[in-house]
């Protein structure tokens, strides 16, 4: 009996660990941009805030089915779209696995943690970010119902029951080209 039962026990163990080791897998990078510019200082021509004002030209509404890549889909619809900047405004929806990074350091060079489960579904609490010059900066909050975490939204997050995704399109005229620029200081 002891055997048997230290067997489980140790099959049981396997298999846990197995899958934890498996499913999560998590890689850091540095993002570096140049020792210069990642050692200077703020400078006073820079403000500590500044707004930028504009009006929507148009909202668009994006939904997304079943296995659909979330980040594929939507730098498909940004160009399809013509969408030059935006305001990602909400989302909600589900994934049946998730990929995403976020700033682990708080010193220059700024580095990011890559977490990628491909195992476990979460519900997509919300969506939000930018189009900066057609280039995406997308971030979105998921809970498992246990913990709720996010980050951006890296390639690998396939859509499980839905996804709808709402953006506020600005004219020409607005220019967001400095508002994600960590050197901009």
């Amino acid at each position: 009996m002891k055997k048997i039962l230290f067997t489980v026990m140790m099959i049981g163990a396997g298999v846990v660990g197995g899958f934890l080791s498996a499913e999560v897998t998590r890689r850091e990078i540095t993002k570096a941009t140049t020792p210069k510019d990642d050692s200077k200082p703020n400078s006073a021509s820079v403000p500590d805030v500044y707004a930028i004002n504009g009006q929507f030209k148009r909202v668009v509404v994006l939904r997304f089915k079943y296995q659909t890549d979330l980040l594929a889909g939507l730098e498909k619809m940004v160009k399809e779209q013509n969408i030059k900047n935006a305001v990602i405004l909400s989302g909600v929806g589900s994934v049946r696995n998730w990929h995403i990074h976020s700033v682990s350091n708080n010193t220059f060079p700024s580095k990011n943690i890559f977490i990628k489960n491909t195992e476990e579904p979460a519900d997509i609490i919300s969506i939000n970010g930018y189009v900066i010059n057609g280039r995406l900066h997308p971030h979105m909050t998921l809970t498992t119902g246990e913990k709720a975490f996010g980050g951006h939204i890296e390639p690998g997050n396939p859509v499980f029951t839905f996804a709808i995704v709402t953006m506020g399109v600005f004219g020409d005229d607005v220019n967001l080209e400095k508002i994600d620029d960590k050197t901009y200081r």
